[in-house]
């Protein structure tokens, strides 16, 4: 055995896993999962609130604010 062998397996000895090996997978897909949801909960959000804004912001035809 060389070296870097006998290292690795004194290395997985000294720190198992806490969980089994496909719950790291489950735990990446629930975290996405929740980032999309939270993500499409925003959706639309600016033109729900574009009649507040809209007189404060008025633009002219080439889109420069006037002051």
């Amino acid at each position: 055995m060389s070296i870097l062998n006998v290292l690795a397996e004194q290395a997985h000895e000294a720190a198992p896993l806490v969980l089994p090996i496909w719950a790291f997978p489950l735990i990446a897909f629930v975290f996405f999962v929740v980032a999309g949801l939270v993500t499409y909960s925003f959706r639309d959000v600016a033109n729900r609130h574009s009649d507040k804004v809209g007189a404060a912001h008025a633009h002219d035809e080439h889109g420069h604010g006037g002051h």
